[in-house]
């Protein structure tokens, strides 16, 4: 099925009469105290933080497209505070207190935008809700059991957490052949590109400027050299998560993975009463090829998933334009799990890129030698996770050491991927295991497939 929009970055802009105008571009060299590179979550964040805590602070802020154009204007809408990545590689180099302390500071991230977002007036169509995760054969039931009973071990509260069983999941979201979910509470969906507008325009009246359609060329101690000129700066931050592989001498630092979203148009009412869903949870699967999605505020379902994982070079895409084959496979995966839905129309597709470190594990942090400071490779929780980054990053640009500066995501680094082609030849492997391991599951195969753990094992996931 073909979808009446393809690209035009994404659904979340067309929902709000399309993109913003351009502000002015980077005027020519500049100083400031503070540049930072990347006009997303993560930076806006960032400088949301720097300049209450400090009024007077120079921060100039430049973007090679517009504020929210990446990742954070084409997300699923999750403001979950989740935790997916690998606890034990944390724990490695800290320990387990500290890694529970960190996974306590990402759910935080939930009430933290809550509270800005109403303080500062956005209205970005925030829903707490739940987030349920259903399983469809017995294989994928075994892995919800599972990360159920991790979620445990590792201290989850367990008031925010629920097991349900083929019945209670379905009077839930009449998903087909639905064995089970288990639920984690108190989360949020949002309007993406709803946010980042309305962070940017929080940002503005900070008196923080926002220079766009400026390309960063460079990144060196004291100075960012860009398109538009030069702006030096004691202190520079690099916000620039699924991009970061455009700019030189980073071309290898984090992966630039693709994740793609359709949107249905609008169902009726009598759909939804055979559906459900009217608790508007988020909602994702056990399979290895996950999905994720959300039941919108006009009554329109957003489902998203891999399609083509990863482009040869870390290319991305062209203003959230997919391919017809991604498009045809969240199709199938809209249909597989709500058979209900064969007969709707697709409205718009489009699809972003994440930054993916070499352990599938993300990071913060500031290297004072240099003045240099980062954050990102989210791995696909950058909405709740860039939160904690920008009061993370304050803390570490102003010196100050805190409980957030002392979590074990701080200063981590990781080895880089590995040239061309085996970086393509490694994702595109590991994805094509896992689907050929899907396939297996749903056929039939009552545990976990070995291919997944040997794709796991390939690429370090």
């Amino acid at each position: 099925m073909q979808a009446k929009h393809n690209g035009d970055v994404s659904f979340w802009y067309a929902d709000i009469g399309g993109v913003p105008a351009y502000r002015p571009s980077l005027p020519g060299d500049i100083e400031a105290d503070v540049c930072i590179v990347g006009a997303g979550y993560t930076g806006l964040w960032t400088a949301y933080y720097l300049k209450k805590a400090q009024p007077a602070l120079r921060i100039a802020m430049v973007e090679k497209e517009f504020a929210g154009f990446g990742a954070s204007g084409r997300n699923g809408g999750w403001l979950s505070g989740g935790f997916s990545w690998s606890r034990e590689k944390y724990a490695k180099t800290s320990s387990r207190g500290a890694v529970i302390d960190m996974q306590r500071a990402m759910f935080g991230t939930v009430d933290e935008v809550i509270a800005v977002t109403e303080a500062e007036g956005i209205d970005a169509d925030i829903r707490r809700v739940d987030n349920i995760t259903v399983a469809t054969n017995a294989a994928q039931l075994q892995r919800a059991k599972a990360e159920y009973e991790e979620l445990l071990r590792w201290e989850m509260p367990p008031e925010r957490l629920a097991f349900l069983d083929a019945r209670e999941a379905r009077q839930r979201i009449a998903i087909d052949k639905v064995l089970g979910a288990f639920v984690v509470r108190k989360v949020a969906r949002v309007q993406p590109a709803k946010l980042v507008q309305g962070l940017a325009a929080a940002v503005e009246r900070l008196g923080v400027p926002i220079y766009e359609q400026t390309q960063v060329l460079a990144i060196e101690k004291g100075k960012v050299t860009t398109s538009r000129g030069i702006v030096r700066a004691g202190k520079i931050i690099r916000a620039t998560e699924g991009f970061t592989a455009g700019i030189p001498g980073y071309e290898r630092l984090w992966l630039p993975l693709n994740s793609a979203i359709v949107v249905t148009e609008k169902l009726p009412q009598e759909l939804w009463d055979q559906i459900g869903w009217n608790g508007y949870e988020v909602l994702g699967d056990a399979a290895h090829t996950y999905c994720y999605a959300q039941r919108t505020r006009e009554g329109r379902i957003a489902m998203g998933g891999r399609g083509v994982p990863y482009r040869f070079g870390s290319r991305t895409d062209v203003r959230g334009r997919t391919q017809q084959a991604t498009i045809d496979q969240l199709h199938e995966v809209l249909t597989r799990l709500l058979p209900q839905t064969k007969g709707v129309r697709l409205d718009h597709a489009w699809c972003g890129t994440l930054g993916v470190p070499r352990d599938w594990c993300t990071t913060s942090g500031f290297d004072r030698e240099s003045g240099i400071g980062w954050a990102g490779g989210y791995v696909g929780l950058g909405v709740s996770s860039s939160n904690l980054s920008g009061r993370t990053l304050r803390d570490l640009v102003l010196g100050h050491d805190t409980e957030l500066t002392r979590l074990p995501w701080v200063n981590r680094t990781v080895k880089k991927w590995e040239p061309e082609p085996l970086r393509w030849l490694g994702v595109h492997t590991m994805y094509q295991l896992y689907r050929i391991a899907d396939r297996r599951e749903a056929n039939g195969l009552d545990r976990t497939s070995r291919l997944a753990a040997f794709a796991d094992r390939l690429t370090g996931h």
